[in-house]
């Protein structure tokens, strides 16, 4: 129910943006509720590590304006899935990440808490603690597993039903087999962790299908080893079968909008 990102007004960083849509927003979650059908909404804030960023304003306005969303939807009998994404692009580290996105959840869910939002009625829809795309040091989906369920132990309250991975450029098979990853990981884990992957999950399943009627059963041939490879990675069973071809395939874009 977002309408994008816009550049923030006032970072001294003009890469930094903040996400618009709040002015109507009351009115538009009442209309997908009452004509569409819909329970669930989602909103995407987006965040970007560098030297500089991001800033404090930026982790601040952010935090804000998921806050504000969520109440609105809840107000309008809708569960606001909460997606403050810290993308992938960049030389960081795996340390560097983990810090950057501990600093982001921390500031939403005080910002969620002054807004009164009730945290039974939300999902949360992270990344996952990667290293920048451009990072020469590369991790094992333990260490990555390790970094993520230990930042969201620091942050999300266990009053948080469900947390649904964003795949933020992963391959698809990397992708599912990170996820896989933490549901193993011997740790604290209040929360159910799963995925909802957008590049993910439909990636192969588009070029099997190609658009072409006669490729409608490839498609969806494809959407089911994808959906069954992390369905298993969702309670840890994941072994990695469905390894071949497109999987392997980097979705990195940079600077990702939708």
């Amino acid at each position: 129910v977002d309408k994008g990102v816009v550049p923030l007004p006032g970072a001294t960083n003009i890469n930094e943006v903040t996400t618009q849509g709040l002015d109507d927003l009351n009115s538009r979650c009442r209309q997908v509720l009452r004509g569409g059908g819909a329970r669930f909404a989602k909103w995407r804030c987006v965040l970007k590590i560098t030297e500089s960023t991001p800033s404090p304003l930026a982790v601040l306005e952010n935090a804000n304006v998921l806050a504000r969303y969520a109440v609105c939807c809840q107000q309008n009998g809708l569960v606001p899935i909460v997606e403050p994404e810290v993308l992938p692009d960049g030389t960081h580290d795996l340390e560097r990440a983990m810090y950057v996105t501990e600093m982001v959840l921390a500031a939403t869910y005080k910002a969620l808490n002054d807004h009164h939002v009730y945290l039974e009625g939300t999902l949360l829809k992270p990344n996952m603690v990667t290293a920048g795309q451009s990072c020469t040091k590369k991790y094992t989906p333990e260490q990555i597993a390790e970094a993520t369920v230990t930042a969201l132990n620091r942050t999300v309250p266990a009053a948080v039903p469900g947390i649904t991975f964003l795949s933020g450029g992963q391959s698809e098979e990397d992708a599912s087999i990170n996820l896989n990853a933490i549901n193993k990981y011997q740790g604290k884990k209040p929360w159910s962790l799963t995925f909802s992957y957008g590049r993910a999950l439909q990636a192969s399943v588009l070029k099997a299908w190609g658009g072409k009627p006669e490729n409608v059963k490839a498609g969806q041939n494809a959407l089911l080893v994808r959906a069954r490879a992390n369905g298993l990675a969702s309670v840890g069973k994941y072994t990695g079968e469905s390894q071949a071809g497109a999987a392997q395939d980097s979705l990195f874009v940079a600077d990702h909008a939708y």
